[in-house]
């Protein structure tokens, strides 16, 4: 029988099916690995759940008879469960601890949506009927939720900017989880989630006004994101204000104790919104270059953010129709390989001992200067030099668009020095 995300039950079969890749987030491994932050924004960036896109789901066998809708309450509910994991105290938990701990987490996700989004309250004993299990209540929490998301029957920035709060869910979720969740602990996080939402709206007003010109496109995605912020009357008319009137980025409020991963969610909505007017102007790079040290981040952070949109674009080309008529794919795609083959010449020498430990591949190189290789040598020495670039320490959080990288592509962006002396007795 298919699992289908709009019939009751379909959480716990997602759940079973997911259990392993789940379970992998708690080893000790993936702990050294990197940050909880890095981890999660390796999970989720790629699946476009941060710039409202259900694209990235996660492998399983029924997905393609799935709706966009039901795609994105799948990516929602799996990001929302990460989130809790990677934060899971216990180290390389049996399946039977990672099984409990799952459910302990939906009744976390319950609680937070019926405390944080009142709009969305399901409570577990109804007036009539028999007590639903915490798996029930987040199915029909996830429901709402979803149903509060725009049709599915737009473009690109439609999406974006009425479906990439969801973000948000996920980074309250994760603040949520570790606090006593009485009344004014509830209370402070409903207030912050009025301020986040506040804050992307005006990080989305500066960044279409840093070309000083607002045009059409930019005109639309103010009417798009209100129309999903669910923002009081008066908090309503002060976006409009900021929209027509334009802000400066040190009025652009951040919460004190901010995060890496939001801090990384405001910086990549304000390259999108850029993006939606067809071209990046100087003037434009100026203003992400001077939104990034508000941020307090560095130029390797705007330059891999950069990177990871690009890599998700052109990972996603023929889903994202309504994003090729704004970006041209060769363009992208040459910028992109501009800067992945600029950090891969940084750190050639990291590279060079990854590819010398690979006996494989290198025997696979000195074979390609004799003769022509095989369509499946091809494919296994593509493969091992994806797994040589996954070597430097950026794409531990960055995740390398696979399709994309082809065989002639790798070749671009990797360093030329690294196929001579990489096969050098």
């Amino acid at each position: 029988m298919n699992m289908n995300p709009s019939e009751k039950g379909w959480l716990k079969e997602y759940v079973d099916f997911r259990l392993e890749k789940l379970q992998e987030l708690t080893t000790d491994a993936a702990r050294k690995r990197s940050h909880p932050e890095h981890s999660l924004y390796r999970i989720i960036q790629p699946t476009g759940l941060m710039y409202g896109q259900s694209i990235g789901v996660s492998g399983h066998p029924d997905q393609d008879t799935w709706h966009n809708r039901e795609k994105m309450k799948v990516l929602l509910a799996e990001s929302l469960i990460s989130s809790s994991l990677l934060f899971y105290e216990k180290q390389n938990g049996t399946p039977i601890e990672i099984t409990g701990a799952i459910e302990r987490t939906l009744e976390h996700i319950g609680n937070f949506y019926n405390n944080i989004f009142p709009e969305l309250a399901t409570p577990a004993k109804p007036l009539f009927g028999k007590r639903k299990s915490p798996v029930e209540v987040v199915e029909r929490i996830l429901d709402k939720r979803i149903e509060r998301t725009i049709e599915f029957e737009g473009n690109f920035w439609t999406y974006f900017f009425h479906n990439s709060l969801l973000f948000l869910d996920v980074f309250i979720f994760g603040q949520w989880i570790h606090t006593n969740a009485d009344r004014i602990v509830a209370d402070f996080f409903r207030y912050e989630r009025e301020e986040l939402r506040f804050s992307v709206v005006k990080v989305i007003a500066a960044a279409s006004h840093a070309n000083k010109e607002v045009v059409y496109e930019e005109k639309k995605l103010l009417d798009f994101f209100l129309h999903s912020t669910d923002l009081s009357s008066e908090k309503r008319k002060e976006a409009v204000r900021i929209f027509e009137k334009g802000i400066e980025i040190s009025e652009i409020n951040l919460p004190s104790e901010n995060s890496w991963i939001l801090k990384k969610f405001f910086l990549e909505i304000a390259i999108l919104t850029i993006w939606a007017d067809k071209r990046v102007e100087e003037m434009e790079m100026d203003f992400l270059k001077n939104l990034t040290l508000h941020l307090a981040f560095n130029e390797d952070d705007l330059e891999n953010s950069l990177i990871a949109i690009e890599g998700f674009v052109l990972e996603n080309w023929e889903q994202l129709s309504y994003l090729q008529n704004n970006q041209d794919y060769q363009q992208v795609s040459e910028q992109f390989i501009r800067r992945v083959a600029k950090i891969a010449d940084k750190n050639k020498h990291r590279l060079l001992k990854e590819l010398q430990e690979n006996g494989e591949v290198v025997e696979l190189l000195k074979k390609s200067r004799a003769t022509e290789l095989t369509n499946e040598e091809k494919e296994k020495m593509r493969l091992a030099l994806v797994q040589v670039l996954k070597s430097i320490p950026t794409f531990l959080i960055i995740s390398l668009p696979r399709k994309f990288l082809t065989l002639p592509v790798l070749l671009k962006i990797l360093p030329k020095s690294l196929f001579t002396e990489g096969i050098t007795p």
